[in-house]
């Protein structure tokens, strides 16, 4: 592809597979109610109605859990900010825009339903969500870098849905809850769907423009940030996450960027040249670093078990 294509170039020419995949989208997805996910008789008034306001031992859940809950809850919280992102990065012409309306809507129910659940049964503090809501929503997210956008965005994406879904995923185990549990196999499952669109039409990228996709991949990779970034607190409680499994960096190398990688034949493709080349180069030394940062830490985090269950047989 000639590296004068501009996004909007590279979107008409990627038009009719989006269109197949946006179909393939509709005919998986399916159709489901926030508010069947939601225990409504556990729901009471707080005080600025009669009722009492939230005391943390009316929470069920652990600590980790709640963490995670908000932590999820936020991410979602900032659709109008990933919105504005991607309709700028895919447009709204077309079935582009047919998209980005589809999978906003479809975004939109995770928030819903994730707040209800956590307000009906006061696993959370109501307002001191609402106060990391606000703080969170008002920062928003932005493109790190200016200038074209569609490559890097539609592989940001790929990576991101896939790595909410094992998010959600874990954090419903981490419930403990039926209830909490269900509602959260069934977010993963949509996250996946969006995966799947966006996995799928990167490679129709790759196909179309191999070393300038390659180029965003390795980009997108080696400075992968987490949406949820810019939430009050949220370097604290990612570490707090990753010590208990709910995200950590041998989950994203082994669940969410090598198999995507795998998926895309990024190691295997002989259509490259010089600068596509260097990309993967770059691409394949950062790998190996993050899977030694993995291994450092899933060693520090085996020695502070240990440490704390020998304090626990200490006290016994």
């Amino acid at each position: 592809m000639p590296t004068s294509l501009t996004d909007a170039d590279i979107l008409r020419e990627l038009e009719p597979a989006a269109e197949r995949l946006l179909e393939d989208h509709l005919r998986k997805a399916k159709a489901w109610n926030p508010h069947d996910y939601v225990p409504w008789d556990d729901g009471r008034n707080f005080a600025a109605l009669g009722g009492v306001d939230w005391e943390p031992d009316q929470s069920r859940l652990s600590e980790v859990a709640r963490v995670a809950m908000v932590t999820n809850l936020l991410t979602e919280d900032n659709l109008p900010s990933y919105h504005r992102e991607i309709s700028d990065s895919f447009s709204l012409d077309g079935v582009w825009g047919t998209w980005v309306g589809r999978w906003t809507a479809e975004e939109n129910r995770h928030g819903i339903v994730m707040r209800d659940y956590l307000v009906v049964t006061r696993a959370v503090d109501p307002v001191a969500l609402e106060q990391a809501r606000m703080a969170h929503m008002t920062t928003g997210v932005a493109k790190p870098e200016k200038g074209p956008q569609f490559l890097r965005s539609v592989a940001y994406v790929t990576l991101q849905e896939l790595a909410t879904r094992i998010s959600h995923r874990n954090t419903g185990i981490a419930c403990g809850e039926p209830i909490a549990e269900a509602m959260l196999q069934r977010i993963a499952a949509d996250e996946n769907l969006h995966m799947i669109f966006y996995r799928n039409l990167s490679a129709a990228a790759l196909d179309l423009a191999p070393n300038e996709m390659l180029r965003a991949i390795t980009d997108i990779v080696t400075r992968f940030q987490m949406p949820g970034l810019t939430q009050p607190n949220f370097r604290r409680n990612a570490v707090l996450l990753a010590k208990h499994g709910i995200y950590d960096l041998r989950q994203h190398l082994d669940v969410v960027v090598r198999p995507v990688l795998r998926a895309w034949n990024v190691f295997e493709r002989n259509d490259l040249t010089d600068d596509g080349e260097r990309a993967r180069d770059e691409l394949h030394a950062y790998l190996e670093e993050l899977d030694l940062k993995a291994r450092r830490f899933e060693e520090q985090r085996d020695r502070a078990a240990a440490r704390e269950k020998q304090r626990a047989a200490v006290l016994l």
